[in-house]
């Protein structure tokens, strides 16, 4: 992603890295189209990972059956990897980039509830951080209060203006949870129009063409699925 997440000192074993890489993996090919604000939870693992074990894509395509666990399972196995970070807050509960790791592994793990609250803590110690709070506002969409969330965009958005991940992710909410077709293809020109060379500029513009089409669809009327 074009931004940089927070991210804390934590040193991660080879096993528990490429275990939430899978995950990430996983939860992104069944995540459809929005994007985190700032890189996955798998970014504060050290770069010699890579060499120490496969890659997550490497692992599906080799194993090709393989399946999104169940929430259950993805809640204990976030449990597990946030429980180092956890037990560090109780000596320092104010440090915002600790708050926004462990929001980040709930986050990656579907687990948006419990990410939330760890966000929220996280953005009252760094309320200018746009990635974050883009991260927080996915999740609430996630939750289903798209208003929420839109708040929180127009928020990161203040700090950032030309954010292309938050105006990307803001885009598709106030199409597929307002039905404002012309908001979300204003919110997505001005992505292609401030970041020339964003990397999921294909994406953008296939779903400025969807929505197009939905252009007249009475309001309320929930929208087609995005293609995946």
């Amino acid at each position: 992603m074009s931004e940089t997440r927070q991210t804390s000192s934590v040193e991660w074993t080879s096993t528990q890295a490429y275990t939430m890489a899978v995950i990430c993996l996983l939860v992104g090919i069944a995540g459809g189209w929005l994007i985190h604000g700032s890189q996955p939870s798998a970014a504060v693992v050290p770069s010699e990972i890579s060499a120490a074990a496969p890659s997550a894509e490497m692992a599906a395509s080799q194993n090709p059956v393989t399946q999104m666990p169940p929430p259950t399972q993805l809640k204990q196995m976030a449990d597990t990897q946030a429980a180092p970070l956890v037990e560090r807050l109780k000596s320092d509960p104010n440090n915002g980039e600790l708050l926004a790791n462990i929001g980040n592994l709930y986050y990656d793990a579907k687990q948006y509830p419990t990410a939330i609250e760890y966000y929220q803590r996280a953005v009252k110690v760094l309320p200018n951080n746009a990635g974050l709070r883009t991260d927080m506002a996915t999740a609430y969409w996630y939750t289903g209060q798209a208003d929420t969330a839109i708040a929180e965009f127009q928020k990161a958005l203040s700090y950032e203006p030309t954010n292309g991940n938050t105006l990307f992710n803001l885009g598709i909410v106030q199409w597929q949870g307002k039905m404002d077709v012309p908001g979300a293809l204003a919110t997505w020109q001005k992505l292609l129009d401030t970041n020339p060379n964003y990397q999921g500029k294909d994406k953008v513009l296939a779903l400025m063409a969807e929505a197009k089409q939905h252009s007249n669809i009475k309001p309320g009327t929930p929208a087609k699925p995005l293609s995946q």
